[in-house]
C-alpha cells in the first residue's frame, strides 16, 4: 500500500513521455480490444487523453444489440462507482463554501442513522472509514435484486434499523457504498439542490460535460445511452439492467468525450481550485495513524513506477475506469456495457503501456501454466505437507483446503480449484489468476496464516488466512441447524433446509449452492458466512451473518 503520494504533482509540468506513432498505437490499442471488436455483442468505448486532448477514442462491439446500434465515443454509459469522485467533488464544492465542514457529524445533516455511541464525520465517509454497514449488501440480503425500483426512502429505512456498525468508526477502512449515498443527502440538506441539480449547475455545465448526469429516475429516456449486458447461461447475451434510483455511490451516465472535460479540470481548474484539488486526493487516515491509498472517491497508487490516480466503477451490466497518470499528464478512459467479461482497469493499464511503456519499470514476469514453465524455486514434500490444511478467512469466513500435489500445492476454494507454484521462501503465485500471489507467514513448527493478494498493482487486496481444523457434517447433524430465521434489522426471515444431504439457503437472490461447514458451528457459501448460536441445551438458536461489507447481523429461529 502506498501510504502518501503528493497531491501538488497534479500542478507540476508534464515530464518528457515517450511518443509513440499514431498508426502503430492504433494498431496496438485495437488489438487490445480485439475481442470486443463485433457486431454480435456487447464492448467498450474508449479514450486515450494526452495534454488536454484526446489523441485516440473509439467504440468496440454494440451499445444495443436489439437495433443493431454500436459503441461509440458518444455512447452513454452507466459508470457505477466511479460516480463517487463526482459527489466527493460536490462536498468539497459545499466545505469550501462554508455550507458544511468535512468534520461535521453526519447524523447533523441525516439523524435518521442512529448512533452508535462514537461519531461519524463526513470525512469518515469519503475515505470510508466510517463503519457503516454496506447498503447494497443489506438489500441483497433482503432479496432485493437490482431490477427491483427502491430510492432514498428504501435506503434509509434499512440503514434506520441496523442496530450495530462493522467496526469504530476510523478504526479501519471497508470499501461502503451507503457512505456516498448518505453525501448525496448530504448535498441536499445544506445546498437546497438534489445531487443530480446540485451537480449539473456547478460541475457538469460549466465543464462544457452536456451528455452527462445523475440518473435519479428509472424511466428517464437518455439519448445515446448503452444497454448493460451480461453473460447468459447458453453463451449469449441478456440485458441487465437497474431501476435503484438512488444517487452518490453511482447513477452518473456520461461518455468518453465527456470524461475529457473532467480529466483536463484535475490539471487547469474550471471548477474549484488547486486547494480543492488538493484535497481531492488527500488521502484517509486512520486513528492508528496509518494512511490509506483512498482520497475523496481517488485510488492514490503507483502502476510500473508511474504514479497513478484512478477509480473504476461496476453496476448491473456496465464496467469503468477512469486512469490518470499526472506526471505524463496521459489518462485512459474505458467504459463497458459487458457485464460478464469486461475488465476496464485491465484494459486501461494494457493501454497506458502503449503509450507509456518506455517509461515503465519491467513487468516481473512469471512463467504460467499454459507455458509450462516449471518453477526455478523448489520447496520440499515435507515443507508442502506443513503448509497443508484448511485455512479460514478472517474477513469473509470462506474457507480454502491446501494440499500438496506433484512438487507443488493445490488450493480448493469451493467451486475455484487453483494451482500454487513456488517462487521462493513460503512465497507462491496462482497459476490460474496472473497477478494473484499467496505468502504464508513465518511459523517455525507449525501451520501458518497464509495471505493472498488480488488486483492490479493500484488496486491491490489481501485477504488473511487462518489455519483451522475443519469441519464435517452429515445430512442428519445438517438437520439440527434447518429451520426459519428471522432479522430484525434485514426485516426480513430465511429458510434453511436440508435437500439431498445438504443444506441450503431458501431465500430471493440467495446462492443456489450448498452451505459448506468451515468450523464448529460455521458455514459459508458465496461469501456470505453464518455463524450458528446455541443455547445452554446445545440447540440452535440462531446465527450472525457476515458477507464482506456487512459484519454481525443477527438471525433468530423462529
Amino acid at each position: 500500500m502506498h501510504s502518501f503520494l503528493p497531491v501538488l504533482f497534479v500542478l507540476a509540468s508534464a515530464s518528457a513521455s515517450p511518443q509513440v506513432s499514431a498508426p502503430e498505437a492504433k494498431a496496438k490499442v485495437d488489438a487490445i480490444f480485439h475481442d470486443y471488436d463485433r457486431s454480435d455483442s456487447p464492448g467498450c468505448a474508449l479514450g486515450v487523453y494526452r495534454d488536454g486532448r484526446i489523441v485516440y477514442e473509439r467504440g468496440y462491439g454494440m451499445a444495443n444489440l436489439e437495433l443493431g446500434v454500436a459503441n461509440s465515443p458518444q455512447s452513454v454509459f452507466d459508470i457505477g462507482s466511479t460516480s463517487k469522485q463526482f459527489t466527493a467533488f460536490a462536498i468539497h464544492l459545499l466545505a469550501r463554501e462554508g455550507k458544511l465542514s468535512l468534520e461535521d457529524d453526519i447524523r447533523r445533516w441525516v439523524p435518521e442513522i442512529p448512533s452508535y455511541g462514537k461519531t461519524v464525520t463526513i470525512r469518515h465517509l469519503l475515505h470510508h472509514t466510517g463503519g457503516l454497514r454496506d447498503y447494497i449488501e443489506l438489500m441483497g440480503l433482503q432479496g432485493v435484486m437490482t431490477e427491483d425500483l427502491t430510492g432514498d426512502a428504501d435506503v434509509l429505512e434499512i440503514m434506520a434499523r441496523q442496530k450495530a456498525p462493522n467496526f469504530v468508526p476510523g478504526e479501519s477502512y471497508l470499501y461502503c457504498n451507503t457512505g456516498y449515498f448518505l453525501l448525496s443527502l448530504i448535498v441536499k440538506r445544506s445546498s437546497g439542490q438534489s445531487l443530480r441539480d446540485f451537480a449539473a449547475e456547478r460541475i457538469f455545465a460549466p465543464l462544457g460535460m452536456g451528455h452527462t448526469q445523475f440518473n435519479d429516475s428509472h424511466t428517464r429516456v437518455i439519448p445515446n445511452r448503452a444497454t448493460g449486458y451480461s453473460k447468459t447461461p447458453d453463451g449469449g447475451f441478456g440485458i441487465d439492467m437497474s431501476d435503484w434510483e438512488q444517487t452518490g455511490d453511482g447513477a452518473v451516465l456520461t461518455t468518453i468525450e465527456d470524461l475529457l472535460r473532467w480529466d483536463q479540470n484535475f490539471y487547469e481548474s474550471r471548477v474549484g481550485d488547486a486547494a480543492l484539488i488538493g484535497q481531492m486526493q488527500s488521502v484517509g487516515v486512520l486513528n492508528s495513524g496509518k494512511k490509506l491509498d483512498y482520497a475523496s472517491a481517488l485510488s492514490i497508487g503507483v502502476y510500473r513506477g508511474l504514479p497513478t490516480v484512478s477509480h473504476g466503477g461496476s453496476w448491473a451490466g456496465y464496467r469503468a475506469q477512469l486512469l490518470r497518470f499526472p506526471q505524463q499528464r496521459l489518462s485512459v478512459a474505458c467504459l463497458c456495457n459487458d457485464g460478464g467479461t469486461s475488465n476496464p482497469s485491465r484494459l486501461t493499464h494494457r493501454v497506458a503501456e502503449v503509450y507509456l511503456g518506455s517509461l515503465m519499470k519491467p513487468e516481473q514476469a512469471a512463467p504460467t501454466a499454459k507455458s509450462g514453465a516449471v518453477p526455478k524455486y523448489a520447496v520440499s514434500s515435507a515443507e508442502l505437507q506443513r503448509l497443508s490444511g484448511a485455512y479460514l478467512s478472517r474477513d469473509t469466513g470462506r474457507m480454502v483446503r491446501v494440499a500438496a500435489s506433484g512438487g507443488r500445492l493445490a488450493a480448493n476454494a469451493g467451486a475455484e480449484k487453483l494451482t500454487l507454484a513456488a517462487t521462493g521462501p513460503g512465497r507462491f503465485r496462482v497459476e490460474e489468476a496472473p497477478g494473484a500471489e499467496v505468502e504464508f507467514d513465518a511459523a517455525p513448527g507449525g501451520r501458518p496464516a497464509m495471505r493472498i493478494a488480488t488486483g492490479d498493482s493500484d488496486d491491490r487486496e489481501t485477504e488473511v488466512f487462518d489455519p483451522v481444523a475443519a469441519a464435517s457434517l452429515d445430512a442428519s447433524q445438517l438437520a439440527g441447524f434447518a429451520g426459519t430465521y428471522a432479522s430484525e434489522e434485514l426485516e426480513t426471515t430465511w429458510r434453511l433446509a436440508v435437500e439431498d444431504g445438504k443444506l441450503y439457503i431458501r431465500h430471493r437472490g440467495a446462492p443456489k449452492e450448498a452451505l459448506a461447514p468451515t468450523v464448529k458451528d460455521a458455514m459459508n457459501v458465496d461469501g456470505v458466512n453464518l455463524r450458528f448460536l446455541r443455547d445452554a441445551t446445545g440447540k440452535v438458536t440462531g446465527f450472525t451473518l457476515d458477507a464482506g461489507r456487512v459484519r454481525g447481523i443477527v438471525f433468530r429461529k423462529v
